[in-house]
């Protein structure tokens, strides 16, 4: 292995995307890709998961540098950098958190958190960045749960969090039962019945006074009749 050998400085640096408010893409973006908004102050995610079980942005949403920032802003950016480093803490599996500010990409204000997992020694130190793109990627469900952990943490200080749980999937065990054609619905919901028993016959016989057929069959001797399945009261 060979050092890197150093490229000759230049004597005019490139200019960083965002220079120009009217150019610069944090200031266009609306509040709904964020997790969390404030009157002052949003923070954003990756538009998808990653490696570390927390990937977040911390924005001003005035068109400023870290060093233009004034004293109000000044002020509230350390109260923000802790407040958001408690909330991914807070997390499920988060040992440290890491907060950088680089400043070469973007000229919008913007800070960087990111979650370290609790026992992963080797990812201690500033390489965090690159085992990002290394690790496996986290399930998105628990991703986006953390997400809203993060964002609800922060609404309870003030604010809106607009980043949600995911909705949970589920499917009904039940199944319903449709009437056939002349069925009555009320009557196929039902569950099915099983017969009752035929009364011994050395067993009282139960009065059934709404059962008028048998009782006038029994009455007038019809039910003597092997024809006669009725009677009717003369």
């Amino acid at each position: 292995m060979r050092v890197k050998q150093l490229a000759a400085p230049v004597e005019v640096e490139p200019a960083r995307a965002g220079e120009d408010a009217t150019d610069c893409v944090a200031c266009s973006t609306p509040d709904d890709a964020y997790i969390w908004v404030s009157e002052r102050w949003r923070v954003r995610a990756m538009d998808r998961p990653t490696g570390l079980p927390m990937v977040l942005i911390l924005e001003c949403r005035s068109h400023l540098d870290l060093g233009d920032l004034p004293n109000l802003l000044a002020a509230e950016l350390g109260v923000m950098t802790v407040r958001l480093e408690r909330a991914i803490r807070s997390l499920d599996g988060v040992a440290r958190v890491h907060v950088n500010r680089w400043g070469d990409g973007s000229a919008h204000l913007h800070l960087w958190f990111l979650a370290r997992p609790q026992g992963r020694l080797q990812l201690r130190g500033t390489f965090l960045t690159l085992w990002d793109d290394i690790l496996p990627v986290i399930p998105e469900q628990q991703w986006r749960e953390n997400l809203a952990l993060v964002a609800a943490w922060l609404a309870e200080f003030g604010g809106k969090a607009i980043a949600e749980p995911p909705h949970i999937e589920w499917e009904s065990p039940s199944t319903i039962t449709f009437a056939s054609d002349g069925e009555n619905p009320e009557e196929a919901a039902r569950p099915e019945q099983q017969p009752p028993e035929a009364p011994r016959p050395d067993a009282p016989q139960p009065d059934r006074p709404h059962d008028q057929s048998v009782t006038i069959a029994g009455e007038s001797g019809a039910a003597d009749t092997p024809h006669s399945q009725t009677a009717t009261h003369p």
